[in-house]
């Protein structure tokens, strides 16, 4: 401290004290219906000091020095912050509207809004996933398989077209026969052995479905590996919905490797060979598009396309495993 602030600050110290004035009192008339409340976003007023209290103010502020570690020293006088902006209506802070929190009030507490798919069934704990594969494969039939499969329609006559579904068919025999045999039903095993093998010869190969008809009256029936499972109490397993295969579950797609693995494991070539599973493969999906394009376009159709799609391949499962079982038998084995 200088000699000067010195002298100063000794001069105030050894100044008389004079007793400050009494107060005055004012009464002053309130008239609630005219108060303003304060706007707090408006800069509040300065505070009037009087000389003595700014020179012992500046002096103090002057010769204070913080400790190491301690907070930054405030300005003195403070200065006044800018008045801040005003809020917009969206703003979090800015005041609710006494109207349009009324409509909100007066909203039907009942009502359920819906933005999304519910949550997954049991049966479908990969519904995300599934649902997605399926948007994928519905963009993909809408640019290439359907109008392939316009184009198979049109460009091969009826005839052709079920010679060769009749062909595949046949060659599916075995399989169908093989799994009668496991669910102990001899008597449709032998109906299928003995549709094969007249099918076989009479039939050209499988191309003309004789047996079907009169007098042999040996109708074509599906049956599988997954039905099998389902047969003796195999649970179905998560529904999927895979490129090139479509809706099934855990059970049938085990099911359907079986099935196909019986004639390359058995037989051989040709059935193991690219030249034959690769044509065979497409002929079959193609027919499958045209056979059930009305189908899939009312499946297309509903509200919820992927829901309908899945829930109409496990009833129609479902379906197949109980005539199996004898509940319905008039549709037992998937007749066709």
């Amino acid at each position: 401290m200088s000699f000067s602030e010195f002298a100063i600050a000794m001069a105030l110290v050894n100044a008389p004290v004079t007793a400050p004035p009494p107060p005055t009192t004012v009464t002053l008339g309130f008239d609630s219906a005219a108060a303003d409340v304060q706007d707090m976003a408006a800069p509040a007023p300065l505070v009037a000091l009087s000389a003595g209290e700014q020179l012992f103010g500046s002096i103090a502020a002057a010769t204070w020095q913080p400790e190491p570690g301690s907070p930054a020293p405030v300005q003195w006088p403070v200065p006044l912050e800018p008045a801040a902006e005003p809020l917009s209506p969206g703003d979090p802070l800015a005041p609710v509207d006494p109207a349009a929190a009324a409509e909100v009030d007066q909203a039907d507490p009942n009502e359920i809004i819906v933005t999304a798919r519910p949550r997954a069934p049991k049966s479908d704990p990969l519904q995300s996933l599934n649902a997605d594969s399926f948007s994928v494969v519905q963009n993909v039939d809408d640019a290439v398989v359907g109008p392939v499969a316009d184009v198979y329609e049109k460009a091969l006559p009826s005839p052709i077209r079920t010679g060769l579904i009749n062909f595949l068919s046949n060659l599916g025999e075995p399989v169908v026969f093989l799994n009668y045999l496991l669910q102990l039903k001899p008597g449709k095993a032998a109906e299928t052995l003995g549709r094969f093998a007249i099918n076989s010869t009479i039939g050209i190969g499988g191309l003309v479905d004789v047996a079907k008809k009169k007098p042999f009256n040996l109708p074509r029936r599906l049956n599988g590996f997954a039905n099998t499972l389902g047969y003796y109490g195999v649970e179905q397993g998560a529904f999927l919905f895979l490129p090139l295969i479509g809706p099934t579950t855990v059970r049938d797609l085990f099911g359907r490797v079986v099935d196909l693995s019986v004639l390359p494991f058995a037989v051989g070539k040709p059935f193991n060979q690219l030249a034959y599973t690769l044509p065979s493969g497409i002929i079959t999906s193609l027919d499958f598009r045209v056979e059930q394009d009305e189908q899939l376009q009312k499946l297309r159709d509903s509200n919820d396309p992927y829901t309908a799609t899945r829930e109409l391949y496990l009833q129609k499962r479902q379906a197949e495993i109980d005539a199996l079982r004898g509940k319905s038998p008039e549709k037992e084995g998937g007749v066709e």
